[in-house]
């Protein structure tokens, strides 16, 4: 399907190299200017390398946020890496933020960046699905590294995926890990690497690492992401496999990650799971 290419696109740039690797991508795709808003401690200064405008804020600021993307006379943008989660307890929201979250019953990465997208919107922004412009790097059902997983890894895969749709339909989290028929850990507030570690610290060398989407996901924001970092965590807790959903993941500097994984040893597999809310819903 064919997408209109906007001339100008705004960037939330959250940690990592998604922000960057997305304002790459929508030049190649045709973007002619990319207008970022980056944040002083989370986002990466090679910002300034791929964006033609980048206003730096402090966690925290929704209206300078806003009236940066009213300035440079944004109308689409992209929400592009998270926000270290302990961080968001320990901001100075502006006025506008701290209206939005006293109207929020359950905070959590739906209600509140649903809020924001409803801000944006009420400004005359569409926020776009947060894959735009990255849709090659989410892949295909498949083995993506050179060892496949045992049968025992493939029964806590199964487990793992089970156990994640069922915690992130409860907006608790999209990583589960499991070994040996056991679930170590389940993604809290904390975000994945923080889970992963606690798993190892657990059950010690040979976990099973699931992650995913949640049930009938909103794509524009929260997409589960596998990059270097994540890479890294695994080596450290000895992981033996790493299981993402396939199509609704995406997978930063694959070429790297893959080279990684094999010389961890560990099996990679992009995996297919049934998304029943988003099946049997409006597209």
């Amino acid at each position: 399907m064919n997408q209109a290419i906007p001339e100008k696109l705004g960037i939330i740039a959250g940690r990592g190299a998604y922000p960057r690797l997305l304002a790459e991508g929508a030049r190649k795709q045709g973007v002619r200017q990319v207008v970022a808003v980056a944040f002083h401690g989370e986002t990466d200064p090679v910002i300034e390398k791929a964006a033609d405008q980048v206003v730096w804020l402090h966690v925290g600021q929704l209206e300078a946020m806003l009236e940066a993307f009213r300035q440079h006379g944004v109308v689409q943008a992209v929400m592009a890496g998270q926000i270290t989660p302990s961080n968001l307890f320990h901001v100075r929201l502006d006025v506008r933020a701290l209206a939005i979250l006293a109207r929020l019953k359950d905070r959590n990465a739906r209600t509140i960046f649903g809020a924001i997208g409803d801000e944006l919107h009420a400004i005359g922004v569409e926020l776009l699905p947060a894959y735009r412009f990255m849709e090659d790097t989410m892949p295909a059902p498949g083995l993506l590294s050179r060892r496949a997983p045992t049968e025992r890894e493939r029964l806590d895969i199964e487990l793992g995926l089970q156990a994640a749709k069922a915690t992130s339909a409860l907006e608790i989290g999209q990583t589960v890990v499991v070994k040996e028929g056991v679930i170590l850990a389940v993604e809290a507030f904390e975000g994945t690497d923080e889970t992963m570690l606690r798993a190892g610290k657990l059950g010690g060398a040979g976990a099973v690492v699931v992650k995913v989407a949640r049930q009938g996901h909103d794509m524009r924001y929260d997409i589960p992401v596998v990059g270097l970092r994540t890479m890294a965590v695994l080596k450290k807790i000895k992981a033996a496999v790493l299981a993402m959903e396939a199509r609704r993941t995406i997978l930063l500097e694959r070429e790297q990650i893959i080279e990684a994984a094999d010389k961890q040893n560990l099996a990679f597999i992009a995996v297919e799971v049934e998304d029943k809310k988003n099946k049997s819903g409006s597209n």
